[in-house]
């Protein structure tokens, strides 16, 4: 017979046996190890969310059904380390592992941003170079069309890319610790 405990991870409950719930345990603080600075906090909810979302998407019913060890071992496997190491007790090498093709998301990224983000944001989703789309802008805003309309609704529809997880989506990334930590504050 085994000890299950209830744990809240990412917002949400689980049911898990203990030696699943000391791999997860050993797993974050591990992760939590490699990575430095005041930017881990938020990482480290993004990780959170991201194992919770992992684990509701594999369990049928969340309140009947137990977390083991076998489903912690396959979601750290799929996330990985922040610096695309091999992390303790993971059975497959990384460079083993499949990358699935993600596709991209629509965000206005605050990072190369000039006034919203939209043009960045276009260029990273349809993958055009970003001062090409940048002129194309221009060219419409001046033309006599609806260059200026069509950059003010894009800048309020668009949501703003603000978290890791948000990043990873915006360039098609999967949303993994080594991609987060490539997107994490600075």
């Amino acid at each position: 017979m085994k000890k299950v405990l209830n744990i809240g991870l990412g917002g949400r409950s689980f049911i898990i046996d203990e030696d699943a719930y000391n791999r997860l345990q050993a797993y974050l603080e591990h992760f939590r190890s490699k990575l430095a600075g005041d930017p881990s906090q938020e990482i480290m909810e993004d990780l959170e969310s991201r194992i919770a979302e992992l684990f509701l998407k594999e369990i049928a019913n969340p309140s009947q059904q137990t977390v083991g060890l076998a489903l912690v071992e396959r979601v750290t496997s799929q996330l990985g380390m922040p610096d695309g190491a091999d992390e303790p007790g993971a059975d497959t090498p990384p460079y083993e592992r499949a990358v699935p093709k993600l596709p991209k998301k629509l965000y206005r990224n605050p990072d190369e941003r000039v006034i919203g983000g939209v043009c960045s944001g276009l260029s990273s989703f349809i993958g055009l170079d970003l001062t090409v789309v940048r002129v194309l802008m221009v060219v419409l805003f001046f033309s006599a069309t609806a260059g200026f309309w069509l950059y003010l609704i894009l800048w309020i529809v668009t949501p703003k890319a603000v978290t890791p997880a948000q990043k990873c989506e915006m360039f098609g990334l999967p949303v993994t610790a080594g991609n987060m930590a490539r997107f994490s504050r600075k």
